[in-house]
């Protein structure tokens, strides 16, 4: 009989400042020395639940709402919204007249957000149907599992390296950073911040 092949991996830990590497004396360096959260989104990262890992890193979260403010975003959607931390850090960016869709599946998670939205008068409006909206958007930010969305974090805390047969968010992952490489009508920046992030802009 054959066995089943398995593939040599590779395995790194998070990026992420509250996962794995909330200890790491460089990056809480980092963080004391260029982090600068509203309020709201301080408190916001101090929510725990059993599924903190997945919260974007607030060093990449600031990153985003960076290059949005760089490009003057008006419109965004972000998929995959949890607690909402990130959406929030978006929508502070934005001017008066912008708007950002935030869109989950999950009302638990959200919930939890809401409260921490509304302190600074910025709730999102939350939709089902996304298709139809995403050709007038400047930004899209998709955070969501690999097999439900097209993209997770793009690393993967690094098993996206010749992912092991069966392992179908790692294999769904690594097929999204090749479709991206080989599409020609975008740039494309592949960072090691958080747990990877994929910046991709339409030429």
């Amino acid at each position: 009989p054959t066995s089943k092949r398995k593939s040599k991996q590779f395995r790194m830990s998070s990026g992420k400042s509250h996962v794995g590497r909330k200890d790491d004396p460089v990056m809480q360096y980092l963080l004391s020395h260029s982090l600068r959260e509203h309020p709201a989104l301080t408190r916001l990262r101090q929510v725990r639940t059993s599924l903190n890992m997945i919260m974007v890193a607030c060093e990449q979260s600031q990153l985003m709402a960076n290059l949005a403010r760089l490009i003057k975003v008006k419109k965004a959607i972000e998929i995959g919204v949890y607690t909402g931390y990130n959406a929030l850090s978006i929508a502070l960016t934005l001017p008066e007249d912008g708007k950002l869709i935030a869109c989950d599946v999950s009302e638990e998670y959200i919930d939890i957000g809401r409260p921490f939205w509304r302190l600074v008068r910025c709730e999102p409006t939350l939709f089902t149907s996304l298709f139809t909206l995403i050709s007038a958007l400047t930004v899209v930010i998709i955070d969501a599992f690999p097999v439900a969305f097209d993209q997770f974090n793009v690393l993967w805390s690094g098993r996206v390296v010749n992912p092991e047969e069966g392992d179908i968010d790692s294999i769904s992952i690594d097929k999204l950073n090749k479709k991206l490489h080989r599409d020609v009508r975008i740039q494309l920046s592949m960072l090691t911040v958080g747990d990877g992030l994929t910046l991709a802009f339409k030429i």
